[in-house]
């Protein structure tokens, strides 16, 4: 139990640090305004006009740092993928049942995810639509085998 919580707390840490770099890169859309209509769609669904920089939803710089600095937004996936993991490891260990449905929501969510990014013409889009349709595939390809595998040791254990 010891060493499921150790990764979850490196994970989250490492979440953490990279979510502030992520906004501190983001933040460069104050200065860039031809950007404002682009890259600030929170701020849009939020009904509001962008005026001054003060306007731009906190949100949106994620955005923008993962349009056009991709490599902390990534590390920012990478370790929530890295938590999520973890936690569906220790389910499948202490719950088969809960385990195999986790992972394969976390699978179905993530290639939903990755219909966001789908011909995306920004490199950082590129980099997201590739990171969450690989791993929402290992999420899925895992839920069958594990689905196969206790399906079998429950068929061996009837007998």
């Amino acid at each position: 139990m010891f060493k499921y919580v150790l990764q979850i707390i490196a994970g989250v840490l490492t979440l953490v640090v990279s979510t502030f770099i992520a906004r501190y890169e983001g933040s460069a859309i104050i200065e860039n305004t031809l950007e404002w209509k682009y890259s600030t769609p929170f701020t849009s669904l939020f009904q509001r006009e962008i005026i001054n920089s003060y306007d731009i939803s906190q949100l949106d710089y994620f955005v923008y740092a993962a349009k056009f600095q991709p490599f902390f937004p990534t590390i920012m996936i990478a370790s929530v993928l890295y938590i999520l993991s973890v936690t569906g490891y220790f389910l499948i260990k202490r719950k088969p049942k809960w385990g195999i449905g986790f992972c394969g929501l976390i699978g179905f969510i993530l290639l939903l995810f990755s219909s966001l990014f789908y011909n995306s013409t920004t490199m950082g889009g590129n980099v997201f639509f590739w990171i969450s349709s690989i791993s929402g595939l290992l999420f899925i390809v895992i839920t069958v085998l594990q689905y196969k595998l206790h399906n079998t040791k429950m068929l061996t254990e009837v007998k």
